[in-house]
């Protein structure tokens, strides 16, 4: 167990930023709706400019991204999934480059509890950015929030997440140039592997 200094509700204390070599872009978002007109673009775009991507490894926007960013020919980066024990129907979408298998069962509205996977998503990724969910990309905005990660909601002019007013976000995107910027300015570049 960790017993590094504590952050002010006893738990352990997290850098708001951490040195990767080869940073992770967290893409969270629905486990069944692709939201396929923001997930898509995101995931080519991603793939072209030599990013790597980190989802929970299941259907809806995590196989719509993953599918857009393993399609780019000659990509540089990689697509690694975070699957929850089991793991369940659906997990993992074929177009994973890494698969990681977790012993944590919890997800969905359980995806803020210890014993989810959505901990590893968040405080593995640079930075993250929100698509369109229900409780399960609440849990996880919720978690890169109080983990002081870089956070930005992708969700284009009418997207949502379940039970998140947008007027509550610190970021909220529209646009596929805006969350561009986001991530150059809290990933940078990529480097060459």
């Amino acid at each position: 167990m960790f017993r590094g200094p504590a952050n002010s509700h006893g738990g352990p204390r997290h850098p708001e930023t951490t040195s990767m070599p080869y940073p992770l872009v967290g893409v969270m978002g629905s486990g069944t709706v692709e939201s396929a007109d923001l997930a898509e673009p995101l995931g080519r775009w991603l793939g072209e400019n030599g990013y790597h991507l980190l989802t929970g490894g299941g259907a809806g926007v995590m196989a719509a991204v993953c599918r857009a960013f393993a399609a780019v020919p000659d990509r540089r980066g990689v697509s690694v999934g975070v699957l929850p024990a089991g793991p369940p129907p659906g997990y993992p979408n074929p177009s994973l480059d890494i698969i990681i298998q977790t012993h944590l069962p919890k997800r969905g509205g359980e995806g803020a509890d210890v014993l989810s996977r959505n901990h590893i998503n968040v405080l593995s990724a640079a930075a993250v950015v929100a698509l369109p969910g229900r409780e399960g990309t609440r849990t996880e905005v919720a978690l890169a929030l109080h983990y002081r990660r870089p956070f930005i909601a992708y969700l284009g002019p009418g997207g949502v997440i379940a039970g998140v007013s947008r007027t509550t976000l610190p970021a909220v995107a529209t646009t596929l140039d805006e969350v561009i910027a986001f991530v150059r300015r809290h990933v940078g570049e990529p480097r060459s592997a």
